[in-house]
């Protein structure tokens, strides 16, 4: 459903939000993504830095849950797990609130994250002087490199 202030929320009681816009299935899952987007992106500038700790692996190995940190300024640090993990389309854990990420064989953090990145700027970033790979250009055509990523 759509509040008259353009949020997006999801609920099971659309009676209580008469003021809302229903929205279709579709519709709402992407405009959840947009939403959750925008506010990571004013969370990370280009060359922010994203912590990651890693919460469990599978048996398997295939898949693990990774938690998503940041700095801020007010609170120290910021679980943003949830942003990420709607803005992705990704599940979460019901109880520790990790990432659930499938895949092996690399650094699924440095994966995580480079997704991350390339979601919020799809267009790639401005680089000051030199860019990635000797480029020149005063632009980053490849949107995951703009984030950072350190373990905890």
């Amino acid at each position: 459903m759509q509040l008259t202030d353009g949020t997006v929320i999801q609920t099971d009681s659309p009676e209580i939000w008469s003021e809302a816009k229903p929205m279709t299935v579709k519709a709402g899952k992407e405009a959840c993504r947009e939403q959750a987007r925008e506010k990571l992106r004013k969370w990370l500038p280009v060359g922010a830095t994203v912590f990651t700790i890693l919460r469990h692996v599978s048996g398997s190995g295939m898949s693990r849950r990774i938690s998503v940190l940041i700095p801020d300024k007010e609170c120290g640090i910021l679980d943003v797990s949830g942003y990420v993990a709607t803005a992705l389309d990704y599940r979460r854990h019901d109880r520790d609130g990790g990432v659930i990420v499938g895949g092996c064989g690399m650094d699924m953090g440095w994966h995580l994250v480079y997704c991350l990145s390339r979601s919020l700027y799809p267009d790639g970033f401005k680089v000051d002087g030199v860019g990635r790979n000797g480029d020149a250009s005063g632009r980053d055509t490849d949107g995951g490199y703009a984030l950072k990523h350190r373990w905890i």
